[in-house]
């Protein structure tokens, strides 16, 4: 029984095979027992945050289940039907490869490789930033299946946008899916009210939670997949309590004004140029290596548009960072581009800097100019930075 809850919890996030339009009605919202005790994504759904939309006509809205922030159920001709979810998962969110792959399976198609995906996405606009619309169909069996989904990060948190239902109903309402993505707008300070209230801040992203490994398809999790539960609760914990009590010690710089960051972030700094030009400084802190050099690099390089690089070029990409602590291994990259979210030509400065069992990440990012006149002093900044 366990199991066929599990099943059921996870069919909301493409983890199961696509057989959503054949249901004539809206599973019962599962039970908390269907996933591990103590999983602090259990009750996702019941605590994520209000959005803003507009419901295509013809969507009816259903009450969302287990892990759902909304719901929408589509009727066609002959009993086919379409199921709409929107998931909020807080450190749950592997790359766009792998979900997209982990969708493919599910309609029968092969795997497609990063840059066979590249060339497949839709750029579409969710509350008015850049995201991607990845559309597979296929067969199923004896049926034809479609899924149309869309990802986007805000602030260690991945929201999976999905439409999935019979061949022919989901492309007809493909319209009124990207009109309903183009009409959703996030509340304010979105990342935490995501988390159920018994959830622990995860310290350490901006973006994604670094240390999250990618999950492979099917239900179960990976072999390198960290443990759920109560364990995983405590070494949140743990790294929440270390991104406040035990703060680093810095000298922030002359004209960097520190800002509230939110729950995500150990803290902010704007530095403020010429006209409106300005820049941002993003500290944070994960627990273990952060996901590795190679994965937080290319996210970055993704943000400002930029291909990602391979293992084997990644030693041309960064240079070692040298500071108050000779053994130290932290690294800076340094990358410019264009800003996914504003059009505008920005630059980036990163410096990933591993601490005992923890890793720091540092990033400057903003307009070209500030960047490069804060070059210096951030990677002073960086350099002098006094570990508990």
């Amino acid at each position: 029984m366990a199991l066929v809850l599990a099943s059921g919890v996870l069919a909301g996030c493409g983890r199961s095979d696509v057989q959503v339009y054949k249901v004539a009605k809206e599973p019962a919202q599962a039970s908390p027992a269907a996933m591990p005790p103590g999983h602090p994504d259990a009750s996702a759904a019941a605590s994520a945050p209000a959005l803003k939309y507009k419901a295509p006509q013809g969507w009816q809205e259903v009450a969302p289940g287990e892990m759902r922030a909304a719901s929408f159920r589509i009727a066609g001709q002959n009993g086919k039907q379409a199921d709409v979810s929107v998931i909020p998962l807080p450190g749950l969110a592997g790359g766009d490869l792998d979900n997209v792959n982990r969708w493919r399976g599910q309609v029968g198609l092969a795997a497609v490789s990063q840059e066979e995906m590249t060339k497949m996405a839709q750029a579409v606009e969710i509350d008015h930033q850049p995201a991607q619309l990845y559309d597979q169909a296929g067969e199923k069996g004896a049926d034809k299946a479609h899924i149309l989904g869309a990802i986007t990060r805000r602030d260690g948190v991945a929201w999976f946008f999905k439409m999935t239902g019979d061949d022919a109903l989901v492309a007809q309402h493909k319209p009124a899916f990207i009109e309903f993505l183009q009409s959703v707008a996030f509340p304010a300070n979105d990342a935490q009210a995501a988390l159920p209230p018994s959830h622990p801040p995860i310290a350490g992203a901006s973006e994604l939670p670094p240390s999250h490994p990618p999950i492979g398809g099917g239900t179960e999790l990976p072999p390198s997949h960290p443990p759920i539960g109560a364990s995983a609760m405590g070494a949140q914990t743990s790294a929440a309590a270390s991104s406040g009590q035990d703060k680093p010690n810095w000298q922030v710089p002359s004209g960097w004004q520190e800002t509230p960051g939110g729950q995500f972030l150990v803290a902010k700094f704007l530095v403020k140029g010429a006209g409106d030009a300005q820049a941002a400084v993003n500290v944070s802190m994960s627990v273990g290596d952060g996901g590795g050099l190679l994965a937080n690099l290319n996210r970055w390089r993704g943000q400002l548009g930029l291909t990602p690089v391979a293992e084997a070029d990644l030693a041309s990409q960064v240079q070692p960072l040298i500071g108050t602590l000779p053994d130290s291994k932290a690294m800076l990259a340094e990358m410019a581009g264009t800003d996914a979210r504003t059009g505008q030509k920005t630059r980036l400065l990163a410096a990933v800097v591993p601490q005992g069992q923890q890793t720091w990440f540092y990033k400057l990012m903003g307009n070209e100019q500030v960047v490069e006149q804060q070059k210096e002093a951030f990677t002073k900044f960086v350099q002098a930075v006094k570990y508990p």
